[in-house]
């Protein structure tokens, strides 16, 4: 689904973000990046998503080289970007109205995926009516509508409080088999990291480096406090803290 060779990128002459590296993403997967604030986690979506060009390397979507890739990929920031004068559905439907899309074929479909979400009851609601993780919800919901086999998610339970994020972990490992999408995720959060993914790349200041998380699905936020998962956690926090070693 997403392939990087050799990737590298700076802001300019002597500052560069990141040389030379390499991942890929397989159809169906969860990857989860993670690295210290300024490891250019952000600045690759960017280049993911053809905000921004890369000094050198390959970026392959799908298995093909696109030198255009702006509307190629799914993607959804930490803030959730809900317009406020537009409900619920309404902001739902906000892609298919940027690619001249039939709404009218899509509303019964986006009806089902509301009732999925636990939005049915709010459809005709404002932003300003929902709660955080309504809000991350729609706004997921909004990314899911766009088509696009491949979600890039940029924390986007980053800015919710611990329980509410609990709760969206819960909620999208239930959605997880439904989804059929392969997901790009940063997070700066490790449990959340290992619950949710099936490998993990560690942004680092001389690469990146993968990690496979050894969990069978479906998966319960109940194993947080399994032994297994906490040894995971103290391997992957030593990872990071011993990231220049």
């Amino acid at each position: 689904m997403l392939q990087i060779n050799d990737l590298s990128y700076s802001f300019g002459p002597g500052k560069p973000i990141f040389e030379k590296i390499s991942l890929d993403v397989k159809a169906g997967e969860f990857v989860s990046i993670i690295g210290a604030s300024g490891s250019g986690k952000s600045t690759l979506f960017k280049l993911v998503n053809g905000l921004l060009e890369p000094d050198q390397g390959q970026i392959l979507i799908n298995g093909g080289k696109t030198g255009k890739r702006l509307g190629s990929v799914g993607y959804m920031p930490q803030k959730d970007l809900l317009l406020p004068w537009r409900t619920v559905n309404e902001n739902v439907l906000l892609p298919l109205e940027v690619t001249k899309g039939n709404k009218k074929t899509k509303l019964l479909e986006v009806r089902e995926w509301l009732a999925r979400f636990g939005l049915a009851d709010y459809e005709d609601a404002y932003p300003n009516e929902l709660s955080g993780g309504m809000r991350q919800r729609a706004a997921f919901l909004r990314t899911l509508m766009t088509g696009k086999d491949l979600l890039l998610l940029d924390e986007p339970f980053g800015a919710l409080d611990s329980m509410t994020k609990r709760n969206m972990h819960s909620w999208l490992l239930g959605l997880w088999g439904e989804l059929q999408k392969t997901v790009l995720f940063i997070t700066h959060d490790l449990e959340e990291a290992i619950l949710l993914s099936d490998r993990i790349y560690v942004l680092k200041v001389d690469g990146i480096q993968e990690w496979k998380v050894n969990l069978p699905r479906p998966r319960s936020s109940e194993l947080i406090y399994q032994e297994e998962f906490i040894r995971m956690r103290r391997e992957l926090e030593w990872l990071i803290q011993h990231e220049n070693n």
